[in-house]
């Protein structure tokens, strides 16, 4: 099964950049069980990438103030509620999935999310925040650790 590894953010943007430093890590883990892409866009630019995947992961920070900083969420779509948004270069992963079901996209059906609680999503050209770095193992642990259940899952070990 095509698996796809989705690790979103901004380097440039302090804790922002979590979702990227898991993808650079996860790389070097994660072998032939995935494909893992980085990537700053949102919304409807994202679409394409999910196109021919049957799982994805994704990474993803999250700044809700309702965790500890460093706290790793492990969510599904029907998890999330749908964004309001003036148009879809600001869709959500609800809205992706019903569009890619109305134009009939081959889109991934299983679908995990890691969030990240980050501290600090303002500060440009700033470091990762000490709660969010020594979290990022974890985060890179979890993900692995679902590849791996799916590719024991898959080959019925």
């Amino acid at each position: 099964m095509k698996t796809l590894v989705l690790c979103l953010g901004n380097d440039l943007i302090a804790d922002d950049a979590v979702g990227i430093a898991a993808a650079r890590q996860l790389r070097d883990r994660v072998g032939d069980l995935a494909d893992v892409e980085e990537s700053a866009v949102s919304g409807a630019a994202l679409l394409e990438i999910f196109l021919d995947y049957e799982r994805a992961v994704i990474v993803d920070a999250i700044h809700t103030h309702r965790h500890p900083p460093g706290t790793i969420l492990k969510l599904r779509p029907g998890d999330l509620g749908q964004v309001a948004a003036p148009s879809p270069h600001y869709a959500g992963l609800p809205e992706l999935i019903v569009m890619a079901e109305q134009m009939e996209l081959s889109f991934p059906k299983e679908i995990v999310i890691f969030a990240m609680e980050i501290e600090d999503s303002l500060t440009i050209g700033g470091e990762m925040t000490a709660p969010i770095r020594q979290a990022l193992p974890q985060l890179v642990e979890q993900v692995v650790d679902q590849l791996k259940q799916w590719e024991a899952d898959f080959s019925g070990v």
